[in-house]
C-alpha cells in the first residue's frame, strides 16, 4: 500500500464504529514499517482518524509494545493535552507498555489519575486498567493503586467495579 493510504482506510462512517482500524492494525501488524504512518493519525485534524488510529495502534502494541518506544514523549504529551475520550481510553492502554523512568512512570500514573474524573466510564475503567499496568511493573504504586481500585469497587460505576475487583485479584497476589 503506498504511503499515505493507510490512514485513508480510517477515514468516514460513523463515530460509534470503528470502521476499518481492524484491518489497518492487521496490515500495520504484518508490515510494522507502516507505524510511524499511523501513529501520525493521532494527530490527525479529523477526530475519527484520531480515534480510529490510536484503536489501531493499540490493537499493533498488544503483540508489538517494542513501536511505542519512540514515541514515548509524544504519547505523554498527547495524553496531557487531549479531551477526545476515544483517544484517552486507548492511550490509557499504550502509555503502560512503555518502558518508562520513575519521572515519566510518575507522570503518566498523574495523568491516569485524572482520568478517573473523565465524563466516560470508558475512559475512567480504563485509567483504572493502566494504573493496574503501571502498578503490576512498579511496587512503589502498587498501595496507592490498590486504594483507587478499592475505591472504584465501592463507588464507581458497574464496569469500574467490576474491573476492579478482577484487579485487585491481581495485584494483591
Amino acid at each position: 500500500m503506498p504511503r499515505g493510504r493507510i490512514l485513508d482506510l480510517l477515514q468516514g462512517g460513523d463515530r460509534r464504529t470503528i470502521g476499518r482500524s481492524d484491518q489497518v492494525a492487521a496490515m500495520v501488524s504484518k508490515a510494522p514499517e507502516l507505524f510511524p504512518e499511523l501513529m501520525a493519525g493521532l494527530w490527525s485534524e479529523d477526530p475519527l482518524v484520531r480515534m480510529r488510529a490510536a484503536d489501531a495502534a493499540e490493537k499493533v502494541t498488544r503483540k508489538n509494545r517494542e513501536l511505542l518506544q519512540p514515541y514515548k514523549g509524544e504519547l505523554l504529551g498527547l495524553m496531557a493535552e487531549t479531551e477526545q475520550q476515544e483517544l484517552r481510553w486507548h492511550l490509557a492502554a499504550m502509555v503502560p507498555r512503555l518502558l518508562l523512568n520513575a519521572k515519566q512512570r510518575n507522570l503518566a500514573t498523574s495523568l491516569l489519575v485524572g482520568y478517573l474524573e473523565d465524563r466516560s466510564s470508558i475512559v475512567k475503567t480504563c485509567a483504572l486498567q493502566g494504573l493496574a499496568d503501571l502498578a503490576q511493573d512498579d511496587p512503589s504504586i502498587r498501595p496507592g493503586v490498590i486504594d483507587l481500585l478499592r475505591q472504584a469497587t465501592r463507588t464507581g460505576t458497574a464496569a469500574m467495579k467490576a474491573r476492579g475487583r478482577r484487579l485487585l485479584v491481581r495485584l494483591e497476589r
